[in-house]
């Protein structure tokens, strides 16, 4: 498809650089033809005058030879190096048109892929609650002997399965509603802290439940930002820390300034990261190998997806760091106050 769409759109550059390049010859060539015109008439003129002399001077010298064939010639030769220049022009428009046409194509293409393969990956991470749903419904339907209890841990079980689609609904949700967003009009002065009390808030049941102590060092800053993605930011991030940390350790939150730049980090004592994965991390639906972890952890690899993405509506940057079985920090670095 694109390399037909790229071949219509040389097509279309050769139509237009060729009609421009035609009508200046035009102009070219009439330009020139009038003054070769001129030129004959003037000849002509000068050739009149030459005789009348002469018939008052018989003994001058004789007329020069005036040869009207060496115009018609200059005509024809001004004509095919017209030509040749448009040849050469659409020779070297055509290889130009077609290189400006993929340049011009290629954003489209990979904005057109990325939207496949999110497509792609979505429906294959809906197929499987889909699949479990339809199947354990199925199944007890054809049981004419299903007992009350039996109907409600179908129904317990159903409903699990609905909270994951729900939260798998929310994250892509998430994921897409501010990609194309890139204008700040719904950021304003918050402030750090209260930002991350309320990430801590609902966070704090999950690590309750692992016995695992969160210590808050981040110092009180007012930056200009959106409250709910920076929310959302730090609660991906103290999540993943929990899920992948085992029980009775300790997560760190820190912060420091440093000229118009505000570092936040979070650091774990968990499992740690391979560094294969850590190139990956960021990519939608990527989840890391979870063979080390006692427990199973539950999600669909979209979280730090749409951290990052939040993160870059602030025109900030994040980076990880990570030791295997030693831990990991994620840290946030945003502008204090976003340019204009």
């Amino acid at each position: 498809m694109f390399e037909s769409t790229r071949l219509k759109l040389t097509a279309w550059y050769l139509l237009i650089i060729m009609v421009i390049s035609v009508f200046f010859s035009a102009i070219i060539f009439f330009e020139i033809n009038q003054e070769l015109d001129r030129f004959d008439r003037l000849q002509q003129v000068r050739r009149e005058r030459l005789e009348q002399i002469m018939q008052s001077f018989p003994a001058a010298l004789p007329l020069p030879q005036y040869d009207p064939a060496l115009l018609v010639e200059a005509r024809k030769r001004l004509l095919i190096i017209l030509g040749l220049i448009n040849l050469g022009i659409l020779l070297l428009a055509g290889g130009a048109g077609y290189f400006l046409a993929g340049r011009t194509l290629r954003p489209i293409r990979v904005m057109i892929d990325e939207q496949d393969r999110f497509i792609t990956d979505a429906s294959h991470e809906l197929r499987t609650p889909l699949t479990s749903l339809r199947s354990e419904i199925e199944v007890n339907l054809r049981d004419k002997k299903l007992a009350i209890a039996d109907a409600k841990k179908l129904l317990a079980s159903n409903l699990e399965e609905v909270v994951k689609l729900q939260t798998l609904s929310d994250s892509l949700i998430d994921l897409t509603s501010y990609r194309n967003h890139n204008d700040t009009h719904s950021f304003q002065q918050l402030s750090l802290l209260k930002t991350i009390e309320a990430a801590l808030k609902r966070v704090s049941p999950l690590a309750s439940r692992k016995h695992i102590a969160i210590e808050n060092t981040i110092e009180e800053t007012t930056l200009v930002g959106n409250a709910h993605m920076l929310c959302e930011v730090f609660v991906i991030l103290l999540d993943n820390a929990i899920k992948y940390s085992s029980k009775r350790t300790i997560i760190t939150l820190r912060s420091k300034k440093k000229e118009h730049m505000l570092f936040i980090s979070v650091t774990d004592q968990g499992v740690g990261i391979e560094e294969n994965d850590l190139v990956h991390i960021f990519d939608r639906f990527y989840r890391v190998d979870t063979s080390r972890t006692t427990t199973t952890v539950a999600g669909y690899g979209l979280g730090l997806a749409i951290a990052k993405k939040f993160i870059t509506q602030h025109k900030g940057s994040m980076q990880v760091k990570s030791q295997l079985n030693k831990g990991t920090t994620f840290t946030v670095q945003l502008p204090i106050k976003l340019a204009a």
